[in-house]
């Protein structure tokens, strides 16, 4: 066994409260944490003799971060989706590793990829987990179902009867994903996909719950429309990805309703609010997270990274229009840490720095809780107990210029002269 003393200025821990430990300490043995509290505490762990000690100064040690809403095989380019469907798996594989070390290289030690084709995430899932390859804890879904035809439906997840959403849910268990993604409405991202239809009736979606959750896997539901959240809800999904309450032409319109039945529901929402929130009408981002934290919502940090000129290595620039849009800093912090683990099944596993939980921590100069833009200026990362040097990034580029918002770009009402097909 190895075990490292890691000291710190400041510790920041997220369970029960957000709090700060001045002059603390974070003892790993192997991939486990064995201790978190004083520096001046340390000495009467029998470890504390042989140990290794690394002291980080002038920084804050903190749990790693949680992206609950990645595509890895998306490239955070002008037109990922074409990208997609030009490779071969091999290729979407390799550029699947490239964004698990952009996501680790600001400190997401555990991200939870929403889409991809073939299986490829399960396979990286795996090579990060051996060690073949650096990257954060990977859960996976596979391809998410949809109706054929419907969003993203270029991954391989068509189903449309309800035998076939079934087998679908059942052909993903078999290949061993973590989870279930299900399109509950269209997407913005799809040719012909109107994001305000929903794509399956409440049967469909309540067979695709129950049937994930009798072999124990949890169901994320991609809904911009807010019937589609409706349905979701009511299906008892596990998390609503996006919710973003489009209606008919792609405007947003947030339903007092559907949020105080999303917050008497045991559904999280992960907002996917990105860095790129800002340049495209922030005012309803706003009004989104406002109205859902007003109703008692529980709200995790996603991104959605990977889609289009959204870089996974923007995501501690998120962090801040979380703020922005209506929550506490220390709401945030935990959001990202302790209650992501949570809904993403890994409580007592990750999110917090406490024993008994794996061993993924960061380090960022200034303090989060003061200003939690510190969580881009990155010192140290360690995922399972294991250091991993950044890589050198590039700047997050702008937006080329005269790029229309995703719900501009098309008449949705020319591409969709028929209600796209859904169980």
């Amino acid at each position: 066994m190895t075990t490292t003393i890691y000291t710190a200025d400041r510790v920041l821990v997220t369970e029960p409260n957000v709090e700060i430990i001045h002059q603390g300490a974070v003892v790993v043995t192997d991939t486990l944490i064995e201790f978190v509290g004083r520096a001046d505490d340390v000495g009467h762990l029998p470890v504390a003799a042989t140990a290794a000690r690394i002291d980080l100064g002038d920084v804050t040690l903190m749990p790693g971060l949680i992206d609950a809403h990645v595509h890895l095989a998306f490239d955070g380019g002008p037109d990922p989706a074409a990208r997609m469907q030009a490779e071969s798996d091999p290729q979407q594989v390799a550029l699947m590793v490239r964004s698990a070390r952009e996501l680790l290289s600001v400190g997401v030690t555990t991200a939870r990829d929403l889409g991809a084709r073939g299986y490829t995430d399960v396979v990286v899932r795996d090579a990060i987990a051996n060690g073949t390859i650096a990257g954060p804890r990977l859960l996976t879904a596979g391809a998410p179902l949809t109706s054929t035809g419907g969003h993203c439906w270029y991954m391989g997840g068509e189903a449309d009867s309800l035998d076939e959403v079934r087998k679908m849910v059942r052909l993903h268990h078999k290949h061993k994903v973590d989870h279930i993604k299900v399109m509950s409405t269209g997407g913005f991202m799809t040719a012909g996909s109107a994001p305000w239809y929903p794509q399956f009736e409440t049967e469909a979606l309540r067979i695709i719950v129950d049937e994930a959750h009798r072999v124990g896997k949890r169901v994320a539901a991609h809904c911009h429309g807010t019937e589609g959240i409706r349905r979701a809800v009511a299906a008892g999904v596990d998390t609503l990805e996006h919710c973003s309450f489009v209606i008919e032409g792609g405007e947003s319109q947030f339903d007092t309703a559907v949020a105080d039945a999303i917050a008497a529901s045991d559904s999280w929402v992960s907002p996917t609010i990105n860095v790129r929130a800002r340049d495209f009408d922030p005012e309803r981002f706003g009004v989104r997270i406002a109205g859902l934290k007003a109703a008692g919502a529980r709200i995790i940090t996603s991104t959605d990274s990977g889609i289009d000129n959204t870089p996974h290595f923007a995501f501690p620039q998120s962090l801040p229009l979380y703020v922005e849009f209506g929550m506490t800093t220390a709401e945030v912090l935990r959001s990202t840490t302790v209650l992501a683990a949570e809904a993403l099944g890994l409580a007592g596993v990750t999110g917090q720095l406490a024993a008994g939980c794996e061993a993924d921590l960061i380090a960022v100069r200034g303090n989060p809780l003061d200003d939690i833009a510190a969580t881009a200026d990155l010192e140290y990362v360690v995922a399972r107990g294991r250091r991993f040097i950044p890589d050198v990034l590039p700047e997050i580029p702008p937006l080329p210029e005269g790029l229309v918002p995703m719900n501009k770009r098309h008449s949705f009402t020319q591409l969709n002269h028929e209600e796209p097909s859904h169980v």
